[in-house]
């Protein structure tokens, strides 16, 4: 798996504002089309319809810290596993990079069991935001991220790193947001503390577009 970090092209004459506007922008399109390439197959009546309901202590605030994170930062390592064992999650890791429009690749639908790492963010446990992102559900059950919705505060997520490190979050809330203004900048923004972030879809599904109309995003900071 390649594990450099995606160089962002650098027109002359541009800030560094802009690069981080034009990731923004990249993950905005990957959103869209975690959602669609999801939903195409979401259509099926086979769809569970629990990926439909977020619980109501599930607010659009953005979470944070309940203290300051004092755990120090990691050295880079690759991620190879996610475990979250409050939901039974135990999943293998692969390597998300970008498509040939610009767009963040997402893990694939034949494999419920897998979540997937994207390289443009920092690897888990570094200071900085990581994001893992994982599928709700398809046409044939339920898939990795499916309950991320119900996890709480203080609930643990375990990452199991190249390097034989478990980089170790506890969850600081979660936040649905509307797809249609999905803020990328401020969910995929570097925090001063080693911080982790988990995308998945869900909310209401509008059949005539063929995508779930929300995100699903757990917000977590290193604990060790």
């Amino acid at each position: 798996m390649a594990t450099e970090q995606f160089p962002l092209p650098r027109p002359a004459g541009r800030s560094r504002r802009w690069l981080i506007v034009a990731l923004a922008g990249s993950l905005i399109a990957a959103a869209g089309a975690f959602l669609i390439t999801h939903a195409m197959l979401a259509r099926s009546p086979g769809l569970p319809a629990g990926a439909l309901v977020i619980p109501a202590n599930v607010g659009t605030a953005m979470p944070v810290p309940a203290a300051p994170p004092t755990a120090a930062p990691l050295a880079a390592a690759q991620p190879t596993k996610i475990d979250i064992p409050t939901l039974g999650v135990s999943a293998p890791m692969t390597t998300l990079g970008l498509t040939d429009d610009g767009s963040v690749q997402v893990p694939p639908l034949n494999n419920h069991n897998l979540a997937g790492w994207y390289q443009g963010s920092v690897t888990p446990g570094q200071r900085g935001t990581a994001v893992i992102l994982g599928h709700v559900d398809s046409y044939t059950g339920e898939s990795v991220f499916f309950n991320i919705k119900t996890l709480r505060p203080g609930d643990q997520i375990k990452v199991v790193r190249a390097d034989g490190s478990i980089a170790v979050f506890a969850v600081d809330g979660v936040q649905k947001v509307v797809k249609a203004t999905f803020p990328a900048e401020a969910i995929y923004a570097n925090t001063s503390y080693p911080g982790l972030r988990l995308i998945t879809c869900g909310g209401p599904f509008d059949k005539a577009r063929g995508q779930y109309l929300d995100n699903i995003v757990v917000y977590s900071h290193l604990i060790s």
